[in-house]
């Protein structure tokens, strides 16, 4: 599945859209880290605990976006974007959304090297990859 924040994917044209398709998370704030982030809040510095846990929540909202993709038997996700919002004091939400399509390889164009499977580690010879 390809995941692109474009409106088309390079050597691809879209043959059909398949619908707008979506994925969520709401996340709590975890007391151990709010008590972390107000030592660091002191001193200054990355809230690691609270990265860590907005890393999983986008994780998470892709994949149950692209699961909807996959049951409209879609080839790719495009013009993804992400949005959050407050639903209760400590805990938010993480939205996912972009408009699944079936794509055609133009003529004359392979898949780059780089294209990976979301989640996918890079090719280590691939020149974008590091």
């Amino acid at each position: 599945m390809i995941i692109v924040n474009t409106e088309t994917v390079p050597g691809h044209e879209i043959i059909a859209l398949c619908g707008l398709v979506q994925g969520n998370t709401i996340r709590a704030k975890h007391v151990g880290r709010d008590i972390a982030a107000s030592f660091k809040n002191l001193v200054g510095g990355e809230l690691k605990g609270y990265t860590e846990l907005l890393t999983e929540a986008r994780r998470e909202a892709i994949e149950r976006m692209m699961a909807q993709a996959q049951q409209l038997n879609a080839d790719a996700v495009v013009n993804v974007r992400f949005s959050t919002s407050a639903i209760t004091q400590g805990a938010a939400e993480l939205y996912a959304y972009g408009t699944a399509v079936k794509l055609r390889r133009t003529a004359g164009t392979t898949t780059p090297p780089t294209a990976q499977p979301f989640g996918a580690p890079p090719l280590p010879d691939a020149p974008f990859a590091r």
